[in-house]
């Protein structure tokens, strides 16, 4: 330590911290003088100064300066007790600290939960070409997968629960699907751009809102308005053609109280597997005001319209005879390239942030949001080709073919009476508006009280149309309304399109088909919901205890404009009530050691999907509320050296209702009916009890000064229990059969139930970084609701790669980042491992990084990315 010496000096010390961990190495001086020092290894300093009295300036590389004044007698000596330090790179760089009662971090309360946190420079330095949901992999009982092989088509599970059991938040705010409870990554393609930092709260949570966090809550922070001026500009390039420019701009805090941040961005590439292009953007702007002390606002808007193609299941043999990268959604009409299955979307979001400092004791928070979703999917209908001895579409064949049929004709199910083929548009639109409030009372120094409100209003659209004719000059739909019974009513109407809509996100946006152009489906929903929640929590140095409690009422309404008569469009109005309690309690001892013991019992609304039989107007009458029950319990150690956590887990979930539709074939015989060809056969099941047993460690270890490991181990057991009910219906919704399954013991799938993984950070010299991270899956099995379910092959999987930061110039932000990312460095895919162990029943896991579903598989192999980053 360094220090500067005097007759007569005084002396100033303090412990130098970052919330939760000491900071070695942090400068210390006195302003104005040549007095100085540095931090120890356990954050302590001491520095002698013959100044009476003056400012001591903190400093340290990643944080915020922090100022702080003293005063000390001649040879006296003044302890200036514990300095906190912000992170500069991953702090909530914003006027305010918008909605901090609503954002509800973990850091906040001081009961600790099953969480992890992911800041902006990981997020910036790890997510490469990826989705947002790939910064989630080194978390224990966390298991990220694909879906359809393309820019955005991922999936989360947290402890084995899907994402429509899993909370998702964007400030706070709740971003579920409100139909089904589901997440579409490709609709958030930007959040990589715009987080500050992603929380994961694995089981009860600690959010106040009237949501069922079942698996998890995860909540994405965004980036505000920044109170200093700046920005930065960046270039990625990556594998298989991909690259992406971003550019940011702040203009700081004005004097009186105003502030504005801007981004850009613009991606592209052709994708990894073949015929998987996509292209899209990523605005955002945030106007932040500070009125005066009391108040503060913060107006934010964010999208990312985007396109991308994709690539659906296949048999596995398809990829021994093609290679792992075949994709029999595209192929070339003239010699230009052309895909089947596009999905595009836009999603703008905005919202208003206001933060009313009432007293020192009393802060609302609260924001006014909404959402407009504009797009959806392509793919076949009408008369399906068969593929050729290629393994692509033939798109001149059919084009050939339909210029000879002029106009294509339909029976409003998909398939055409005169084959035709078109490409259509699955359109799904909808406006979401809602407002949250939280009203925070520190009734006195150890106890605090929460109330608040969660209001939603939703209505969405959901029709098709025809998005390529493929030489056909129009199409005509005919199909038998329905009446009040929600079946046949002998009415017939036909529908002829001869208008198209365009498979791209930006006209998507701003125009939309008029009703007489839509074929197959067109309906739509409205779903309304009210909660109120509180939270009342006790703390002390040593113990806390909390209880919260919430109280919903959802209401639903579906309207189907295509398939009843007129009279009978409008389906009756369900309300459901749903409530959920929890609570919890703490203790910190010996300094380093805290143990915690959390409870929680939701009984939860079904999602829309769940309320009406198989798309049709006719209430499902074994639908009734979700109950689940849910118990954890944690130990957590810190140290200067090491922070590691343990938590186990056990969460039931029952009482849940799934419907689903399959396609008869010609002659299938079902409880003594002979069905046709193309027949709709409506499957509800219902009795599925699921029960999630657990135990997590995670770690954080700093055993030198250059380097960070990190690890985590997540070993669950995710089975089924009791007997489930299967009832088979045609499309008049008569009873065809009912079967009861024993499926007690089975194993729940798609989630790899054993995972474990290490990772290290090596600072070479000073802003010369290597990291790698090690993943390995195990227990992982298919999703067919069944006792004696398929286990798939173990796997590994290894992440590295490699940062510089260059400070240029004298700004303390002026600085070039690089940044090389490798992806599955060793991965290696044997398809004959997966030949034997899909060919017996459907599947839809992930392994090795490949999605297998339905007896096929696709997914990533080595991947590579390239960034530069300007900062300014």
């Amino acid at each position: 330590m360094i220090v500067s010496t005097a007759f007569s000096q005084g002396k100033i010390s303090g412990t130098i911290t970052d919330g939760s961990n000491s900071l070695p190495g942090a400068n210390v001086a006195i302003k104005g003088s040549s007095d100085a020092g540095s931090s120890d290894f356990d954050g302590k300093f001491t520095i002698s100064t013959s100044v009476t009295s003056g400012e001591v300036v903190v400093s340290y590389l990643g944080y915020e300066t922090k100022t702080i004044s003293f005063t000390v007698a001649n040879g006296g000596t003044v302890n200036l007790g514990v300095i906190t330090l912000d992170s500069d790179s991953n702090q909530l760089e914003e006027i305010v600290v918008m909605g901090k009662g609503i954002i509800d971090l973990a850091k906040d309360r001081k009961t600790p939960i099953a969480v992890s946190t992911i800041k902006a420079a990981e997020i910036q330095a790890k997510i490469g070409t990826s989705d947002i949901t790939q910064t989630m992999v080194n978390t224990p009982s966390v298991y990220v997968a694909g879906q359809a092989g393309g820019y955005g088509d991922s999936r989360i599970t947290v402890r084995g629960f899907a994402q429509d059991n899993t909370a998702f938040l964007l400030n706070g705010q709740p971003i579920n699907g409100m139909e089904d409870g589901k997440m579409y990554w490709s609709n958030w393609s930007g959040m990589s751009d715009i987080a500050n930092a992603v929380q994961i709260q694995r089981g009860l949570g600690s959010s106040k809102l009237a949501i069922s966090s079942v698996g998890g809550t995860v909540n994405f922070i965004t980036k505000a308005t920044d109170k200093k001026e700046g920005g930065f500009v960046s270039l990625g390039v990556a594998n298989d053609n991909y690259f992406k420019t971003t550019a940011t701009y702040n203009t700081g805090m004005s004097k009186n109280g105003w502030g504005t941040s801007v981004m850009l961005s613009h991606w592209q590439g052709d994708g990894y597997n073949d015929g998987t292009r996509g292209e899209g953007q990523t605005y955002f702007v945030s106007v932040g005001y500070k009125a005066n002390d009391k108040h503060s606002f913060n107006f934010l808007l964010t999208g990312a319209p985007q396109w991308h193609d994709q690539n659906f299941t296949k048999s596995v043999d398809s990829y021994l005879k093609y290679g792992r990268k075949y994709n029999n959604n595209w192929g070339t009409q003239n010699g230009e390239y052309k895909s089947e299955r596009t999905n595009y979307y836009h999603k703008p979001v905005v919202n208003l942030n206001w933060d009313y400092d009432i007293s020192d004791k009393t802060q609302l928070s609260t924001v006014l949001y909404g959402s407009w979703g504009r797009g959806g999917g392509t793919g076949n209908y009408g008369t399906k080709p068969t593929t050729p001895a290629g393994g692509q579409i033939n798109f001149d064949g059919i084009l050939a073919s339909n210029q000879a049929i002029v106009d294509g004709t339909g029976n409003g199910d998909g398939r055409s009476t005169n084959g035709a083929y078109v490409i259509r548009s699955s359109v799904n639109n909808h406006a979401w508006y809602g407002l949250v409030s939280n009203l925070k009372n520190q009734l006195t120094d150890n106890l605090a009280l929460n109330v608040g409100i969660d209001l939603r209003t939703y209505k969405g659209t959901h029709f098709r149309q025809v998005s390529d004719y493929m030489g056909l000059s129009s199409w005509t739909d005919t199909r038998n309304l329905k009446g009040d019974d929600d079946k046949p009513s002998g009415t017939m109407e036909s529908t002829k399109v001869t208008e198209r809509g365009r498979a791209l996100p930006w006209p998507a946006t701003f125009n939309t088909l008029a009703e007489n152009q839509r074929i197959d489906y067109d309906y739509g929903e409205t779903i309304s919901y009210g909660g109120v929640f509180s939270q009342l929590e006790y703390s002390n140095e040593s113990f806390s205890a909390f209880f919260q409690g919430s109280l919903s009422n959802q209401s639903h309404q579906r309207t189907d404009r295509y398939d009843y008569l007129p009279q009978f469009q409008e389906s009756d109005k369900v309300n459901n009530v749903g409530y959920n309690v929890k609570g919890g309690t703490s203790y910190k001892f010996a300094e380093n050691h805290n143990v915690y013991l959390n409870a929680g019992y939701y009984n939860r609304q079904p999602y829309h999907d769940n309320i009406y039989l198989n798309f049709t107007n006719q209430v499902n009458p074994f639908t009734e509320n979700e109950k689940i029950l849910g118990l954890e319990a944690g130990y957590t150690f810190t140290s200067k050296f090491l922070t590691a956590s343990v938590n186990g887990y056990r969460t039931s979930w029952k009482d849940r209702v799934t419907t689903t539709t399959n396609v008869a074939t010609a002659g299938q015989v079902i409880g003594g009916t002979t069905l046709q060809a193309g027949d709709l056969i409506l499957i509800t099941n219902q009795g599925v009890e699921q029960i999630h047993t657990g135990i997590e460690l995670d770690l954080i270890a700093k055993p030198i000064d250059k380097l960070d490991v990190t690890g985590f181990l997540s070993i669950g057991n995710y089975e089924y229990k009791g007997e489930a009910l299967t009832t088979r219906r045609d499309e008049s919704l008569n009873t065809l059969d009912e079967a009861v399954k024993d499926v007690d013991g089975g194993k729940v799938g798609d989630a790899a139930q054993v995972t474990y993984g290490l990772g290290f950070k090596y600072e070479f010299v000073r802003n010369l970084s290597l990291d790698a991270d090690w993943r390995y899956y195990d227990k992982l099995y298919s999703t067919v609701v069944t006792k004696d379910n398929i286990e798939l092959p173990s796997y590994d999987l290894v992440d590295a790669g490699v940062s510089y930061r260059l400070f240029i110039g004298k700004g303390k932000k002026d600085s070039i980042n690089f940044r090389v990312n490798v992806n599955n460095l060793f991965d290696e895919v044997y398809l004959s491992e997966l030949t034997s162990a899909t060919a017996v029943t459907p599947t839809s896991v992930n392994y090795k990084g490949i999605n297998v579903v339905n007896n096929g598989f696709f997914g990533l192999g080595r991947t590579w990315n390239f960034s530069l980053r300007y900062n300014f």
